[in-house]
């Protein structure tokens, strides 16, 4: 053989079996070179299908092994022990024994707060003695402001709860570390990872600071915010108002998207490199990720935390942290303090303390902005050890990694041999093998996922989800392998398997090249995945070259090939898990209007192309692969029809591992006003939302009135189609059901009325208004034709509409709050309608708690089955005319 890299036909014959005792004899000749010895015939040696198989799932399997370790493995050694976690689970308890704690309500503002303040003050008696000191500030700030989420809308706020305490040695400091969490939580869930655990968390960390022998730097404000839930409320009224605010200069905040688990360092900056450097250096169990940050920053997932308005709002930097395991339990009843681990509270609380105990003693948190600019690449290895180093670092890193890469393409494509461009066309003519298999992969799981959407089957995985893989997954494989295996059969016949074997090596390398190279112009962090795709395949194949060229295609080469590739791809296979962990709960709470079949499949899909990017070289080594081929299809096969046959549920009661189905539903009455404030039209009923794609299909055998006949239509010449959105999420669920039941009377009736009106000097038209009525409310606002909304009394008072091209305005007010007061300048048509006005206005009230609920809408909910979560409370909905 000429080459290893050189692309020859040869018959059929000899690129299909190997032959009797001639794999790696020294061939001679009998022509005039007499005794010259020969290299050996690579192509006549190929690897047995079977062996393949098993190499390759014991390789993947061990990946999963060693990832399913490291996220169970909650603790890395020892604790230090100056953290008490059986003492912050106490904590956590008496938080979450209050129940639900809405801003607003009394378990909120009453209950919870004086809780904390009571462990606050006892920590500063406790610590009277020493060397630092311990201030308590009670905020009730006022404010508004609007922030992009969900599509653009306006938040104002209104004597929402804030406790500062501030610790600092008793002579004093100059600059603060901020410690941001909130004790408010969602209605009808206890809310104990979100966000009650950081709170215990929190005070057992401002405990042992206190304790200290020796005194700190700086200071560390513990900030326990009572509106986080109502859209980051009380962290702005921080931030914007509070006095201490001006002396902080970083931040670490505590979230959670799940239940329990590993916290994970999911946002850092912006920039400020130096605080990643510090959380590499404490953590203790460290568990962070870049990649979740350039995901979390794009909007791909639909969420928001403080850090935003830190951030936005405070021009400072920080550290975000989250709770991301098991988010199907994420904002429900089932978020108990029993279900998050002793272990879960001990290495977030020895993470928080070790991380905030060194940036108070830091150098560089009293001239943060001499350490600024700059990002970091930052990653764990399961769980064990963090790797960070400076952004420009990475670039360098990947640039000799491409380098690397073309200097081996080059040398290869110079050989004489290749000669005329042979090799290049060749590896051109495969790398468009390459892409078509994944092009067909993708259009053939697709197909699979709206076959299995169009016939009911949509979300069995939602409890199931090895199906899914078992579905998706073996289509995806098979199809990535069937289209080699013809393009090796069809069209690469005549040429030798163990040559085609080296190209397709050649095509992976290069393809993860130009993914590194990509990510690396757009200067993205997560670079370093393609980088560690690129370095340690390419190490690995040079160090095994002679291997190879002696021994062919061999047993031992397989597993030394495979283990060149476990570092790369057990953090790859880590990526995956993050990816699903978040994004499977995500689709079930994503509305009515994305088939989340088709994102899964997606997601599993690209997951095996990823995975089997290297794989493609063994494909060219087997002798055939139709037994792996058949295997697969019969996975698919078995699995398809067990779907079909809706033998997989998605929703689970089972209290060891609940998959509840979200549903929303609104006993509200709805009253319409015409332009001389008359009553022009009024109903009510029950408004029923489905969280997820399947809608009512499930519940209506278990409540048979609740069908397509009750289907309800948004009225689009209605603010906000005529229903009392609590958030505006409109866009994401257009399906609902309107069941009639009796008018509602809470006992806090909204309040509304025009206190003037005045045509200014530029022919604008200036409303101002006045609204009482519960804790939550939102205006929506609704422009006639013709007519301009150009300022108001929120935010910096530029209006900011919503993706329909409404007002979305959220109210919330803590104890004790007046009337809520605020003004509108309209710019009219030249000539408005008389008796259409120039905009519609409505308020919707919302009523949580146990007091306003009604005997309708507690006999609807008994009847829903235990795998649903129903979150319930009464509402109105006011439309007027002006």
């Amino acid at each position: 053989m000429e080459s290893d890299t050189t692309i020859r036909r040869n018959t059929p014959r000899s690129s299909c079996a190997p032959q009797k005792n001639s794999n790696f004899q020294d061939q001679r000749g009998d022509n005039s070179r007499g005794n010259v010895k020969k290299k050996p015939e690579l192509g006549l040696f190929l690897i047995g299908e079977g062996v393949v198989f098993v190499l390759l799932v014991v390789f993947i399997s061990a990946l999963w092994a060693l990832v399913h370790l490291s996220t169970q493995q909650l603790l890395v050694g020892k604790s230090t022990g100056e953290f008490n976690a059986v003492r912050a689970r106490k904590d956590l308890e008496r938080i979450t024994g209050v129940g639900p704690r809405t801003v607003g309500s009394v378990e909120n503002e009453v209950l919870t707060v004086n809780y904390l303040l009571e462990q606050v003050e006892q920590i500063r008696s406790e610590s009277g003695a020493g060397p630092h000191a311990v201030t308590l500030d009670l905020q009730r700030p006022t404010g508004s402001f609007s922030i992009d989420f969900l599509g653009g809308f306006t938040s104002y706020y209104d004597r929402v709860t804030n406790i500062a305490v501030r610790l600092e040695p008793k002579d004093g400091a100059q600059h603060f570390m901020l410690a941001n969490c909130h004790f408010d939580s969602v209605a009808n869930s206890p809310g104990a990872s979100d966000d009650a655990v950081s709170c215990a968390v929190m005070l057992e960390v401002l405990r042992s600071l206190a304790s200290l022998s020796s005194p700190l730097t700086h200071g560390v404000i513990f900030l326990f915010n009572g509106a986080e839930e109502n859209v980051l409320q009380a962290s702005h009224g921080f931030i914007t108002q509070h006095p201490w605010a001006k002396q902080v200069k970083a931040f670490v905040n505590l979230e959670a998207a799940g239940v329990g688990g590993k916290e994970v360092v999911f946002q850092t900056g912006p920039e400020n490199p130096w605080l990643v450097q510090a959380y590499v250096h404490a953590a203790v169990h460290p568990f962070a990720s870049v990649v979740g940050q350039e995901v979390f920053q794009s909007g791909i997932i639909p969420s928001d935390t403080d850090f935003r308005i830190y951030r936005d709002f405070g021009n400072i930097p920080g550290i975000d942290l989250a709770f991301i395991e098991n988010g199907f339990l994420y904002h429900t009843k089932y978020d108990t303090s029993d279900r998050i681990l002793t272990d879960s509270i001990q290495r977030a609380g020895d993470n928080i303390l070790a991380l905030l105990k060194h940036l108070a003693m830091s150098e560089k948190l009293a001239d943060s902005s001499e350490y600024r600019h700059g990002n970091m690449v930052f990653f764990d290895v399961l769980g064990v050890v963090a790797v960070a180093y400076p952004a420009r670092v990475g670039t360098i890193i990947n640039c000799m990694a491409v380098m690397a890469t073309f200097l081996y393409l080059a040398k290869k494509s110079s050989l004489p041999s290749n000669k005329g461009g042979r090799y290049l066309r060749a590896l051109a003519l495969a790398v468009c093998v390459a892409l078509l298999s994944w092009v067909a992969t993708l259009l053939s799981v697709l197909i699979v996922s709206l076959v299995v959407t169009l016939t009911g089957c949509s979300m069995f995985w939602y409890t199931h989800f090895s199906a899914a893989v078992a579905l998706y997954g073996s289509a995806a494989a098979g199809k990535i392998l069937l289209v080699h295996t013809l393009a090796k059969n069809l069209y690469y016949g005549g040429v030798r398997r163990v040559e085609l074997a080296e190209l397709f090596f050649d095509v992976s390398l290069l393809l993860w090249c130009c993914a590194l190279l990509f990510l690396t112009l757009r200067g993205l962090c997560s670079a370093y995945v393609p980088m560690l795709m690129v370095a340690f395949p390419l190490a690995t194949k040079l160090l095994l070259t002679e291997h190879f060229r002696q021994r062919g295609a061999s047993v031992p080469y397989a597993v030394l090939y495979l283990l060149g590739l476990t570092l790369p791809y057990v953090h790859l296979m880590f990526l995956i898990w993050v990816v699903f962990e978040i994004f499977c709960p995500i689709l079930g709470r994503s509305g009515t209007e994305i088939p989340p079949d088709v994102v899964l499949a997606s997601l599993i899909t690209l997951a095996t192309i990823l995975f089997s990017s290297y794989f493609m070289h063994f494909i060219y080594l087997v002798r055939s692969s139709k037994r792996v081929l058949t295997i697969l299809g019969s996975i698919f096969a078995v699995v398809i029809i067990l779907v079909s046959s809706g033998l997989f549920f998605p929703y689970s009661s089972d209290p060891h591992k609940p998959r509840p189905k979200r549903v929303i539903i609104q006993h509200t009455t709805r009253t319409f006003h015409t332009l001389n404030g008359s009553v022009e039209h009024m109903d009510s009923g029950l408004w029923i939302n489905s969280f997820d794609y399947t809608g009512m299909n499930y519940i209506t055998p278990h409540v048979p009135e609740i069908n397509d006949t009750i289907r309800t239509r948004h009225q689009d010449d209605l603010p906000f189609g005529g229903f009392p959105w609590f958030l505006p999420v409109r866009f994401l669920i257009k399906k609902s059901w309107f069941l009639p039941a009796p008018v509602v009377s809470p006992k806090s009736p909204l309040e509304f009325r025009l206190v003037s009106k005045q045509v200014t000097e530029w022919g604008t038209v200036k409303m101002s208004f006045e609204a009482k009525g519960p804790s939550h409310m939102s205006v929506y606002l609704r422009p006639h034709t013709g007519t301009s909304l150009s300022s108001w009394s929120f935010g910096d008072g530029t209006p900011q509409f919503d993706l329909n091209g409404e007002y979305f305005i959220f109210y919330s007010h803590g104890l004790d709050a007046p009337a809520w007061h605020f003004w509108l300048e309209i710019q009219p048509p030249s000539d408005p309608p008389a008796e259409e006005g120039i905009i519609s206005i409505a308020v919707s009230c919302h009523y949580f708690g146990k007091d306003p609920r009604t005997p309708q809408l507690d006999a609807l909910l008994e009847r829903f089955p235990a795998w649903t979560f129903p979150s319930s409370w009464v509402s109105t909905y006011h439309m007027y005319r002006y």
